[in-house]
């Protein structure tokens, strides 16, 4: 026959196990919080492209930015704001998909197809692109450094 302290004993060890079972098994299901952070950046960066919003975008935009167009052509962080300030481009659809996030560190990778439309000084336009942005955890606080787009050869 146990004694009660052998059973307290017992009880207090089924116990441990299965409050550490939970927890490694919650562990397991809870999702990665930084590629879900980088992927809401990138939907809130997508947005104020959208509609101009020039100080949503300086606070994600690192002070080093650089981003590489369609064209070839480059600007860096002053010189994309003040491009998407242009009050004669009017973004219509800015729309992106198979977005993927890869994690390396406080370096965050950022792939997927992108598609605009709008008006430029009144004359119709419309990308069809792939995009790669890079992300950095500076400070614990993350900010594109760098962005490329490219257009498909087969358009």
């Amino acid at each position: 026959m146990r004694t009660p302290m052998k059973i307290r004993s017992s009880l207090l060890v089924l116990a441990s196990l299965a409050i550490l079972a939970l927890d490694f098994a919650a562990a397991q299901k809870k999702p990665d919080s930084a590629p879900s952070k980088i992927l809401a950046f990138e939907n809130q960066w997508n947005a104020a492209y959208k509609r101009g919003d020039v100080a949503t975008m300086n606070s994600l935009l690192d002070d080093d930015f650089i981003i590489t167009v369609e064209d070839g052509s480059t600007f860096s962080k002053a010189g994309y704001i003040a491009h998407n300030g242009d009050a004669t481009v009017h973004v219509e659809t800015s729309d992106m998909s198979d977005v993927k996030v890869r994690m390396h560190g406080d370096a965050a990778i950022v792939t997927g197809a992108y598609h605009e439309k709008g008006k430029d000084k009144g004359k119709p336009y419309e990308y069809r692109d792939r995009f790669t942005d890079v992300w950095m955890n500076v400070n614990g606080k993350w900010q594109v450094i760098a962005s490329h787009y490219s257009v498909a050869t087969s358009q």
